[in-house]
């Protein structure tokens, strides 16, 4: 047998992010908030904009997502954290406000704040997490449930004679003028948190660089309302979710490619 000593033994492989607060985690097992909470505050910490970064959220899922960050947050109304964000961002232009809104919130209630926002190209960001349900509520059809798909208030699976189609939100607002970079990402496993961070990081730097609206929408488990164990929740997600809402970046204007290009750069040296 192999031995090893204390010394050997006691490494460090990971600190908690500065951003991220030591505050009890209570979403549901298998929920991907908690994956997406820690790549904010390692990115806030990155960047170093910890003074600057204003949470903004929203009812629903996301509602304490002030307590988990070690820096200035604050709840909206339901769906009009974009407004709140606009408003802190007009007011103060050094403060570097986000909203952090799920798809009941941000894809329905909210779907005219964040359009407009969008429209008007406002220098803020948003971190859109998709689950496909009304998750906090107790997983009602949200406007992002697939065809099909079994929530609380579907229980025979959403049918687009009675209730439509699912919204693409990435494809919808990258059409819009305003916005500068809009990305959909995913939390399936690591490659995809590894891209996941790559996102939500340019969209900061989006803001950080004067370039207008930037948004990631982040597909994630909901284990819980899906009836699913952790595990399965993410294979029906690859599975299903996937081919709905494809991965990738749906808009990138020139400026901000420039500025990924510089880390590309930057990489090969």
């Amino acid at each position: 047998m192999t031995k090893f000593s204390i010394s050997e033994l006691d490494t460090v492989l990971y600190h908690r992010p500065e951003s991220l607060e030591d505050y009890p985690f209570h979403f549901c097992p298998g929920c991907g908030h908690g994956i997406v909470f820690r790549l904010i505050a390692e990115i806030v910490d990155e960047l170093n904009i910890k003074e600057r970064a204003v949470c903004v959220a929203c009812v629903g899922c996301s509602v304490n997502s002030y307590h988990y960050f070690n820096f200035d947050g604050l709840e909206s109304a339901h769906g009009r954290a974009p407004a709140v964000a606009t408003a802190i961002k007009r007011c103060h232009p050094h403060l570097v406000p986000f909203t952090y809104q799920g798809d009941g919130d941000l894809a329905a209630i909210g779907t005219a704040e964040i359009v407009h926002a969008c429209a008007r190209g406002e220098n803020i960001t948003t971190i859109f997490v998709n689950n496909a349900v009304y998750g906090m509520t107790g997983g009602q059809m949200a406007p992002t449930t697939l065809v099909g798909m079994y929530s609380t208030s579907t229980p025979g699976g959403r049918k687009p004679s009675l209730s439509g189609y699912p919204i693409r939100v990435c494809e919808m607002l990258s059409t819009l003028d305003g916005t500068a970079y809009v990305a959909r990402v995913s939390v399936h496993n690591p490659a995809a948190v590894r891209k996941t961070k790559q996102a939500i990081k340019l969209a900061f730097r989006t803001q950080l660089a004067n370039l207008g609206m930037s948004l990631v929408e982040v597909l994630s488990p909901c284990p819980v309302n899906w009836r699913l164990e952790p595990v399965k929740a993410l294979e029906w997600l690859v599975k299903h979710m996937l081919p709905q809402y494809p991965l990738g970046e749906f808009k990138v204007i020139e400026a901000v490619a420039a500025l990924k290009k510089g880390d590309r750069l930057c990489t090969k040296k």
